[in-house]
């Protein structure tokens, strides 16, 4: 058949239908999300498979799952149904500039510092901003949120320097991996301290990228890695931890501007022998983002210059 005359037949309804089935795998779990009757889906993909010549949906006793050609019809539905809601939002934006919706991804630490920082900025000026986060480690943001269109943008570390090829970054700054401790730890107030004086302390991990470059900074200067106490995800519980004095952590140096006034921290006077990373902004390539999410991204870059500069004096000291 003509692609003019598939694109006369396929209604947005029946691509509602696909990724239904495809989300809940199963023909009864999606009529009943869908508030329709099973034999009216079943008929939607018995139809679209009879349209396009090709079997959408392997069916099995334990329910059903796409096919390669499934899949491909679905990543464009899930694209057509971004693009329609980003057009939708695009038109509320120029109707009342203040009002918006964006979804974002963010890991914890990143988040709850340099994010909220930026939304209260934005919510200072555009009070009627809705933001719709999700929370998770870099790669799942990267290679599953982002291509499926759950978040418009991340706002992530970037330990490695590429991203994948659809997508591109906004680099806010360079940010340093630091050592850090509580007040309270005996470490504190030492002037001189090495990565070898801390081998036999009990350590706070953080369960990401970010902290996989305490291991690549005790394999750079040749010594083993220390007793690894806690390994977590959350920046709060991290910090508190340090606190107490007993444990030696991690964060990035600009990040932790963020967190100056909520904790009582000191950063280690170490040097590791490991490369920066960059906090960054990423994108779907080729795709045009709403004016929300140019806000958001233009508010960031204002937000990071005064990191930006102050690494731009301490490499020029």
């Amino acid at each position: 058949m003509q692609t003019e005359l598939v694109g006369q037949r396929i209604k947005l309804q029946h691509l509602k239908v696909v990724m239904a089935v495809a989300e809940w795998g199963s023909m009864a779990k999606a009529a009943k999300h869908l508030a329709i009757t099973q034999p009216v889906v079943s008929k939607v993909i018995a139809d679209l498979e009879d349209l396009l010549g090709v079997r959408l949906f392997d069916r099995s006793p334990q329910g059903v799952e796409p096919t390669p050609y499934g899949r491909a019809l679905l990543k464009r539905s899930i694209t057509i149904f971004d693009d329609l809601r980003t057009s939708v939002d695009e038109i509320k934006f120029m109707a009342d500039p203040t009002s918006g919706e964006l979804r974002i991804g963010s890991t914890e630490p990143i988040l709850a510092g340099l994010g909220a920082a930026v939304m209260e900025r934005l919510w200072r000026q555009y009070p009627r901003i809705n933001f719709r986060v999700v929370e998770a480690d870099s790669a799942t943001l990267l290679n599953r949120d982002l291509p499926e269109r759950r978040i418009e943008l991340a706002l992530v570390p970037l330990v490695r320097a590429s991203v994948p090829e659809d997508q591109e970054a906004t680099i806010l700054f360079q940010d340093r991996l630091r050592l850090v401790v509580g007040m309270k730890s005996r470490w504190a107030h030492r002037r001189r301290i090495t990565l070898a004086d801390l081998i036999d302390e009990p350590w706070c991990l953080a369960s990401s990228s970010v902290g996989s470059l305490v291991a690549d900074a005790f394999r750079a200067s040749g010594l083993a890695m220390p007793r690894i106490a806690v390994t977590t995800t959350t920046a709060h519980l991290l910090f508190k931890l340090l606190e107490s004095g007993r444990f030696v952590g991690h964060f990035g140096d600009g990040l932790l501007h963020f967190y100056a006034d909520r904790f009582a921290l000191k950063k280690l006077p170490i040097e590791l022998p490991i490369a920066p990373f960059a906090v960054a902004i990423v994108t779907l390539k080729n795709r045009t983002i709403s004016p929300v999410a140019q806000l958001f991204i233009d508010c960031a870059r204002e937000v990071a210059r005064p990191l930006t500069k102050r690494q731009s004096l301490s490499v020029a000291n």
